[in-house]
C-alpha cells in the first residue's frame, strides 16, 4: 500500500514511518499500565434490534461470571487500599476458568486491583463529568483486564457476524452508491459469494464520506487482528493462534476482493489519522496540573502522565493531520442538522455493538466504538477544550476515565 490519501495531504509511508519508529512503541508501554489496562463494560445488555439468537455456540465463547461467594470480600465492603503491582500474579479466583478457555473473558482479578477500582470510582465521582456513562453504573458491568483478554479470532463467522456489519453499513452508514462485499450469507445464491461494485462517491459529502470511511477503517481494523491472532488448531483442548495469511489475502488482497481491499486498508491509515488528530486536540486538557491519571499510586500515576505528555510531543510534531476544519463548515443550519446527524448514526451503531454474539468480539467491539465516539467528541469540542480553566474542572469539557481507557486502547488498536 502507498501513495496519498484521499480527503488527506498525508501519504501512507509517512504515516509508517511516525507510527513504528515514534507512537507505537509508547502507546504499547502505556497499554500496559494500571490505568489503561482495566476497562469496566456491561457484557450483558440485550441487543436492542433483534432477537437475541445469535450467541456464539462455540465452547465457553461467553463469559461464566464468578458465584458471589467467590467475590473477595473487599470490593463488596469498598475499603480503599492502594493497588500493588504483585497482586496481579495471584491466584485467588482460579475457581472461575475462563482464562484458559477458548474466547472466553478472562474476568478474574486480585483483591488489591478491585479495592483500588472503588478508590478510582470515587475520585472520578468527584470530577465535574461532562456526561454519564450507563455502563459504568449497571450492575452487570464488570472490569476487565485487556492484556488477559486480547483481541483475537475466535471462531465466531457466519450469519450472526454478518448481521452485525450489515446493520451498520445498510442502515447506519452514509455510503458511496455502491460497496463491494460479500453478499447475505443467509440469502439464495446467487453463483457467487460476493457482489459487484461500481464504486461511485457522486453526491456524497465531505462529511459522508468521512464517517463511512471511519466505519470501514474500524472494520478492517478488527479484521486485521482477527486475521493476526488466529485460532489456527486446537488439540486436546489447548488452542493455538497466531498469523493467518490466506484469511488476509481473502479479506483484502485485490484479486480475492475485486479490488476493495486496499481500499479498505487505506481506511484503516484514514481512522488512524482521525484518532491522531483527536489525542493532538485533546493534549491542553491532560497539561493541566489538575488532571491525573488517578489509580492511588502516586509514582506510577506521575509515570503514566508523563508518558502520556510524551506521547502528545509527539502527535502534534506530525504536521500532516487530517484537518477537520473543513468539516460542518456549511451554512449554520445545514451543518448543524447534519451534525447531529452523524452523532445519531454513531451512536446507533455504538448500540449494535451489543448485537455480537462473541464476548470477546463484543468487548473489543465496544471499546473501539467507544474510543473513535471519544475522539469524535474531542474533535468537535475544540472552543471547549481551549478555553479550559487550568487549575479546576471544566463543566464545558470533561473526560470520564472510561472515554480516556477507550480513546488510548482503540488507537492503540
Amino acid at each position: 500500500l502507498t501513495g496519498v490519501l484521499d480527503d488527506c495531504l498525508c501519504d501512507i509511508e509517512s504515516i509508517d514511518d511516525f507510527n513504528t519508529f515514534k507512537i507505537f512503541p509508547k502507546i504499547q508501554k502505556l497499554q500496559e499500565r494500571d490505568y489503561f489496562r482495566y476497562y469496566k463494560v456491561n457484557l450483558k445488555r440485550p441487543c436492542p434490534f433483534w432477537a437475541d439468537d445469535g450467541h456464539c455456540s462455540i465452547k465457553d465463547c461467553h463469559v461464566e461470571p464468578c458465584p458471589e461467594s467467590k467475590i473477595p470480600v473487599g470490593i463488596k465492603a469498598g475499603s480503599s487500599n492502594k493497588y500493588s503491582k504483585a497482586a496481579n500474579n495471584s491466584k485467588e479466583l482460579e475457581d472461575c476458568e475462563q482464562a484458559n478457555k477458548l474466547g472466553a473473558v478472562n474476568s478474574t482479578l486480585s483483591n488489591q486491583s478491585k479495592e483500588a477500582f472503588i478508590d478510582w470510582a470515587r475520585y472520578d465521582d468527584s470530577q465535574d463529568h461532562f456526561c454519564e456513562l450507563d455502563d459504568e453504573r449497571s450492575p452487570d458491568a464488570q472490569y476487565v483486564d485487556l492484556l488477559l483478554n486480547p483481541e483475537r479470532y475466535t471462531g465466531y463467522k457466519g450469519p450472526s457476524a454478518w448481521r452485525v456489519w450489515n446493520s451498520i453499513y445498510e442502515e447506519n452508514c452514509f455510503k458511496p452508491r455502491s460497496v463491494y462485499r460479500p453478499l447475505n450469507p443467509l440469502a439464495p445464491s446467487r453463483g457467487g459469494s460476493f457482489g459487484i461494485c461500481h464504486f461511485s462517491w457522486t453526491g456524497l459529502c465531505l462529511e459522508k464520506r468521512v464517517f463511512y470511511k471511519l466505519i470501514s477503517g474500524l472494520h478492517a481494523s478488527i479484521n486485521l487482528h482477527l486475521c493476526a491472532n488466529y485460532l489456527l488448531e486446537e488439540t486436546w483442548g489447548k488452542p493455538r493462534w497466531g498469523p493467518n495469511v490466506k484469511e488476509f489475502t481473502r479479506r483484502f488482497d485485490p484479486a480475492e476482493t475485486k479490488g476493495e481491499g486496499p481500499r479498505r486498508l487505506k481506511n484503516l491509515y484514514f481512522l488512524y489519522l482521525i484518532e491522531l488528530r483527536a489525542l493532538s486536540k485533546v493534549a491542553p486538557y491532560f497539561e493541566r496540573a489538575v488532571v491525573d491519571l488517578y489509580t492511588g499510586n502516586g509514582h506510577e500515576d506521575a509515570e503514566s502522565k508523563a508518558l502520556l505528555l510524551d506521547i502528545f510531543r509527539d502527535t502534534k510534531s506530525f504536521h500532516m493531520h487530517f484537518d477537520e476544519k473543513s468539516m460542518f463548515a456549511g451554512d449554520k443550519k445545514g451543518a448543524k442538522s447534519l451534525k447531529e446527524e452523524f452523532r445519531l448514526h454513531f451512536k446507533n451503531i455504538s448500540r449494535i455493538m451489543d448485537c455480537v454474539g462473541c464476548d470477546k468480539c463484543r468487548l473489543w467491539g465496544k471499546l473501539q466504538t467507544q474510543g473513535l465516539g471519544t475522539a469524535l467528541k474531542i474533535l468537535f469540542s475544540e472552543k471547549e477544550i481551549q478555553s479550559l480553566p487550568e487549575n479546576s474542572p471544566s463543566k464545558g469539557f470533561q473526560l470520564t476515565r472510561q472515554e480516556i481507557v477507550a480513546l488510548v486502547n482503540a488507537f492503540g488498536r
